[in-house]
């Protein structure tokens, strides 16, 4: 359904904007308006996006900084609507993550049609390819291609640390994992006894998913031996 795909368009012309989000929901898609940078990272860590339509220059987080905080996590479909025409600028945003480049003014149909396009294929190559490499648990989802966590529909950014501790938990869910089986597993190298960095991970990782869940505790601590998932 058409109606479940969300898009934000991050445009600071009010006009340019409102053409666009009407556009997009008059052709059955969920759109939500974003006009600046900063606003749009709010929209981005809130919720689950499949495609951001976004303009270069924007007061605050330009737009070609937007597009490199959005890579290093999502590979959901970006178009450029600007109305920069230098070639050397259009290549470097594709070459750094851009799908698409329209200039301004731009037809409504053409961008339109673009979308489409690049959803299709976005949503044909997710379909075929992510279903295994996702993981759930109770309220939270990790995707091992994105490197993702959701807790419900909220984004829960995570450092590479604690991503990985999760992904273990959440591989082996009702197993046990003692605190030096987490720790070379996850840093690679022998757990000392008194290291306590692995459990300011532990700490850490729990407060983030705590906050945007309704269990107040994800983890279970199993006194004198480690962690397992708590469920």
């Amino acid at each position: 359904m058409k109606d479940d795909i969300k898009i934000l368009v991050v445009e600071d012309d009010n006009d340019i904007n409102k053409l666009l989000c009407d556009m997009l929901n008059m052709n059955g898609y969920t759109a939500k308006a974003a006009y600046s940078g900063t606003e749009a990272l709010i929209y981005l860590k809130e919720s689950i996006w499949n495609m951001v339509l976004l303009d270069l220059m924007l007061p605050g987080i330009n737009g070609e900084e937007l597009l490199l905080k959005i890579r290093k996590n999502s590979h959901m479909p970006i178009i450029i609507i600007s109305a920069i025409e230098d070639i050397d600028i259009r290549i470097k945003t594709l070459r750094i993550g851009a799908d698409d480049f329209i200039t301004k003014p731009f037809n409504i149909e053409e961008v339109s049609a673009r979308i489409d396009s690049n959803l299709r294929r976005y949503m044909e190559f997710s379909s075929e390819t992510s279903k295994e490499n996702i993981i759930k648990y109770r309220e939270i989802s990790l995707n091992k291609d994105t490197r993702e966590v959701y807790v419900n529909d909220s984004n829960v950014v995570l450092t590479a640390r604690e991503f990985d501790i999760l992904e273990l938990l959440m591989n082996h869910p009702k197993k046990v994992f003692s605190k030096a089986n987490l720790f070379e597993s996850v840093w690679g190298s022998n757990y000392m006894c008194d290291d306590n960095t692995l459990t300011v991970h532990i700490s850490n990782l729990r407060n983030k998913l705590s906050s945007a869940g309704t269990s107040k505790d994800y983890i279970q601590t199993i006194w004198s031996i480690g962690y397992k998932l708590n469920g």
